[in-house]
């Protein structure tokens, strides 16, 4: 388990960790909608605790810019909007190319191992369209990588990013063509990384990160974004 694993889990444990983790998952799932209103009585009777770690969660949503909080008003979701979203790949790019880079040098080899069996059980579930195992899978081939850069920092930024976009990537992976399609770029980063090509295993990082954004859009995975916002406006 990485050091920023183990703080989180430490985290989750708290009562403003446990309130924190459960709205931001149910922030980004879509449980709650955009602008509405996220009440601390309810949501303390709700989740069996006071007050007090609910409004200190809510303060930490609003720092991630989940949440609006109006003084005198109360506190409303903002979510994820489609500027969040273009934006997040593009910073995604540049460090998840990092990321790779620097697990050239420090990834070990029973992380290298780690990866290669992730491969071969992704080619087979991406062979079968299984949308829900190869997201598990993605999510799997990330995580060893985030770990494997040695850096909490870049860790904590990359896994956060992961977080906010993980309805967007399983409906991005659930079509069998960019499934095979993100195993084969995951197979091309591994391949770079175990030959010790730091260049190359940033540059198919980033590229695989740019592939990804470029999926969305020609599925319109992006549309509802942008009804969202016609409303809204």
């Amino acid at each position: 388990m990485s050091q920023y694993e183990k703080e989180e889990s430490s985290d989750r444990y708290s009562l403003r960790g446990k309130v924190f983790h459960q709205l931001r998952e149910d922030i980004l799932s879509g449980h709650y909608k955009e602008h509405e209103e996220l009440r601390e009585m309810a949501i303390s009777e709700e989740m069996g605790v006071s007050r007090t770690p609910v409004r200190e969660a809510l303060r930490q949503l609003e720092l991630e810019g989940l949440v609006s909080i109006i003084p005198n008003k109360g506190a409303y979701v903002t979510g994820i909007t489609r500027k969040d979203v273009e934006d997040i790949y593009a910073i995604r790019s540049l460090l998840e190319g990092l990321c790779a880079r620097w697990a050239t040098a420090y990834i070990t080899e029973k992380q290298l191992d780690a990866l290669e069996e992730n491969i071969y059980l992704s080619e087979f579930h991406a062979s079968k369209g299984h949308a829900q195992k190869l997201t598990e899978l993605d999510d799997q081939f990330h995580d060893i990588l985030y770990e494997a850069c040695s850096s909490k920092m870049l860790e904590h930024q990359l896994r956060d990013f992961h977080e906010y976009v993980r309805r967007m990537r399983k409906q991005n992976l659930s079509g069998s063509e960019r499934g095979l399609e993100a195993v084969l770029e995951h197979k091309q980063i591994m391949e770079a990384i175990c030959r010790k090509d730091a260049d190359r295993a940033q540059e198919l990082a980033a590229l695989h990160m740019r592939n990804a954004y470029d999926n969305m859009i020609k599925n319109g995975l992006l549309d509802a974004y942008d009804e969202k916002e016609r409303i809204d406006g």
